[in-house]
């Protein structure tokens, strides 16, 4: 049986300058294989630096790099996975005040909230519109991308690196 292949991208947003061997370290563990990223300067954090890379590997190669890269505490990070034959596509964004989200993503990359989280935040409202408006808003990660929005912004037109892992 042939294992399902993914991409996705690692966007590391913001990393102190001592944490990025350590960085490097975690995505290198993840994937088996030796990964050097070049570091650019983050204007959004004066002092640290961002980095991306591209990745192709083994679906849900994106779960075990958001695992490896949120044990690196002061780190920025997002990581996507398009979907894949028979998987879902992922977001997985991470704050050192917010800790990590994790959504499931469509083919265009649009979160997917599920009728039981739907059910949930009904449930959870009743009677409040207010609380429903909260729990949609998190389901859909909206204090993540509020957080991370200028540090996206900050990388713009910055150099994609690919990382290639042998899928057997």
């Amino acid at each position: 049986m042939s294992q399902n292949t993914a991409r996705g991208v690692l966007h590391i947003h913001s990393a102190p300058a001592a944490l990025c061997p350590h960085v490097e370290w975690a995505v290198s563990s993840a994937v088996d294989s030796r990964v050097d990223f070049t570091w650019h300067p983050q204007p959004a954090a004066p002092g640290d630096f961002r980095a991306e890379l591209s990745w192709e590997g083994p679906a849900g190669l994106g779960a075990t790099l958001a695992s490896a890269l949120r044990a690196v505490n002061h780190l920025r990070f997002e990581v996507t996975e398009d979907p894949s034959p028979g998987c879902d596509g992922g977001r997985w964004s991470h704050t050192p005040e917010l800790g990590i989200f994790h959504a499931t993503t469509d083919v265009h990359g649009n979160i997917v909230v599920s009728e039981d989280r739907i059910r949930y935040a009904y449930e959870m409202g009743a009677g409040d519109p207010s609380v429903v408006y909260q729990e949609l808003s998190l389901a859909l990660g909206e204090a993540w991308d509020e957080e991370l929005e200028s540090f996206r912004h900050a990388a713009e037109g910055a150099p994609v690196h690919w990382l290639h892992q042998v899928v057997s």
